[in-house]
């Protein structure tokens, strides 16, 4: 089946909260093409697949600070919606790691679930192996440095000694060397 939304799309949807990789449930829901409430039910029938290392409720703070960072884009539905002011926010969003969303798939019995969620699990292991190769990189940039740290106090120490011999006068006793032709 041909790719329903691009990857990268997919990818930006993917945050960083408690420091897990994780995509909320109205993306998710967007994706999906159902609504946040349905997807929400669906997972609610379904809780005994959804521990808390799966999926976990956001605290007020962590919704304030995400809608403090994020950007609506075109295409996003988003329900972080505070009512009126001096009211308290609507309901706490859930958010869903990589396992979590695997596991939507199965309670979501939908041909474009299944499709999404493929394009969903092929974001999750790029962004990890992009987290490997940027560690690897930051490794080898640390090897080199250490190799070559010391090199510019060694190259110092080599113009110092060729200054000091370069300055150093030349003795007038110099007994000739090698051999006189005509003698």
């Amino acid at each position: 089946m041909q790719s329903l939304i691009p990857l990268e799309k997919v990818e930006d949807k993917i945050l960083l909260i408690r420091e897990q990789k994780v995509m909320i449930d109205s993306d998710l829901a967007f994706l999906y093409g159902v609504e946040v409430r349905v997807l929400n039910q669906a997972v609610k029938r379904n809780i005994e697949r959804f521990p808390k290392e799966f999926m976990f409720q956001l605290t007020k703070e962590e919704l304030i600070n995400l809608k403090s960072q994020s950007v609506t884009s075109s295409y996003s539905r988003s329900q972080f919606v505070i009512l009126k002011r001096g009211q308290n926010i609507k309901y706490l969003p859930y958010a869903f790691t990589e396992h979590g969303v695997a596991m939507l798939s199965s309670v979501l019995k939908s041909k474009r679930a299944v499709a999404i969620n493929i394009n969903i699990v092929k974001a999750f292991i790029r962004l990890r192996e992009l987290a490997f190769s940027y560690k690897d990189l930051a490794r080898k940039l640390w090897e080199l440095e250490d190799k070559y740290s010391g090199h510019d106090k060694k190259i110092q120490e080599i113009f110092a000694a060729l200054r000091g011999l370069a300055n150093k006068p030349v003795s007038q006793n110099v007994k000739e060397i090698g051999f006189k032709y005509g003698r």
